[in-house]
């Protein structure tokens, strides 16, 4: 018989289970996720560092954990509440369960929940503070809840991104046990003849980026969430690529301002995170969505087609419409709220958008805003060309 476990909440809200993956206690801001499949995906994805992740697609594990579809070099959740637990997958690819996934990383889980009414509840009152334990009473759980720092006052960038600067070459997968060295990696593909070399900002990034543009033709350096303009110019790159992440925008200032000093020096490209760190070195404000939007089923429309893109997304925060200035515009709207999620600077080779183009769980449709950024990157380049300046 697997060991009893509780999902505690800050509304004082119990949830009882049962423990799989490691047999320890948790906390994070208690979020759910509507993707139907790609959970190990989710697991380590770093926009989810310092949450526990509830998907709301009843079945998790059965399809097991591969050597393919790993995002980061970890799992990245704090905890995972779920409604059953598939302790025997089937897939020829599998080379792990879930529960040896989890207990490897040291990340507890709990099943037997009723997930729809836990969502329903995170949907009404908003994301909260919770506790993932198989040790502690709930009054325990609920003292220790008073004490906890929030999910809003704490920097998760600086714990996500990487250390040192590299170079992505060659592929080395996360497995069911844990990477002690940074991971290296990518997809060599028939890209384009000429490589243009992209810097990426890492304030989270997902793996699936990296494979992509390696897949477009580039050649890719991903560098810390502390690089310096100095230090991003440094690597002559083409363009820029802003990553996403996890934290509360509010929280950066200091990476708002390096990419501040970046604007009008490359063509820049922001995802998630990164387009909220552009409007802001613009003077925008962000604020924080009730439940945020994560799942890979939120229809956008592109504000210049008229297009309707169904798509991937993972943020708990959003730009403010009616404080954007300095030239940006928006350029993509959410189509269940109207936030924004796409803009795109008037005369500056900047654009950017709040979802996922790489997906990863999620639709491939909007994988075409790699082609944007890259026509834009050999635009700017040609011109500059054109002017005699060496970029």
């Amino acid at each position: 018989m697997a060991k009893k476990a509780i999902l505690v909440l800050e509304d004082g809200s119990v949830h009882e289970g049962h423990a799989f993956g490691a047999e320890s206690t948790a906390f994070g801001e208690v979020v759910f996720d509507t993707s139907m499949t790609g959970y190990q995906e989710m697991l380590t994805d770093p926009s989810f560092a310092g949450q526990i992740l509830v998907p709301t697609y009843p079945l998790i594990g059965n399809y097991g954990i591969n050597e393919c579809d790993s995002e980061s070099r970890q799992i990245q959740v704090r905890g995972l509440a779920v409604r059953e637990y598939c302790s025997r997958p089937s897939h020829w690819q599998s080379t792990s369960t879930l529960h040896g996934f989890l207990l490897a990383h040291g990340i507890p889980g709990i099943s037997g929940l009723d997930t729809r009414a836990l969502t329903r509840r995170l949907r009404s009152a908003g994301v909260m503070m919770g506790i993932i334990s198989s040790d502690m009473t709930v009054e325990e759980a609920l003292k220790e809840l008073e004490n906890i720092p929030g999910y809003d006052v704490t920097d998760f960038v600086r714990q996500v991104s990487t250390e040192k600067a590299y170079e992505w070459q060659s592929v080395a997968p996360v497995t069911a046990n844990p990477i002690s060295s940074p991971l290296k990696g990518g997809d060599e593909g028939d890209g384009e003849p000429e490589q243009c070399h992209v810097v990426v900002i890492d304030y989270g990034l997902k793996y699936s980026i990296l494979r992509i543009l390696s897949r477009l033709g580039c050649r890719i350096t991903a560098v810390p969430c502390t690089a310096s303009p100095e230090d991003v110019l440094a690597l002559k790159p083409a363009g820029i690529v802003l990553s996403p992440g996890p934290s509360n925008p509010a929280l950066l200032d200091d990476m708002t301002n390096t990419v501040r000093e970046l604007i009008g020096r490359r063509p820049i490209m922001g995802i998630c995170l990164g387009h909220q760190l552009i409007g802001k070195a613009f003077g925008a404000e962000t604020f924080k969505l009730k439940f945020g939007h994560r799942g890979g089923n939120h229809p956008v429309r592109d504000l210049a087609t008229g297009r309707v893109y169904i798509t991937a997304q993972n943020h708990g925060y959003a730009l403010d419409a009616d404080t954007l200035k300095g030239g940006l515009g928006v350029s993509h709207i959410n189509l269940n709220d109207g936030t924004v999620e796409g803009v795109q600077h008037r005369d500056l080779p900047i654009l950017s958008i709040q979802y996922h183009c790489e997906a990863s769980p999620g639709p491939l449709e909007n994988m075409y805003f790699f082609d944007r950024f890259l026509e834009m990157v050999r635009g700017h380049g040609r011109r500059n060309r054109g002017n005699g300046r060496n970029i």
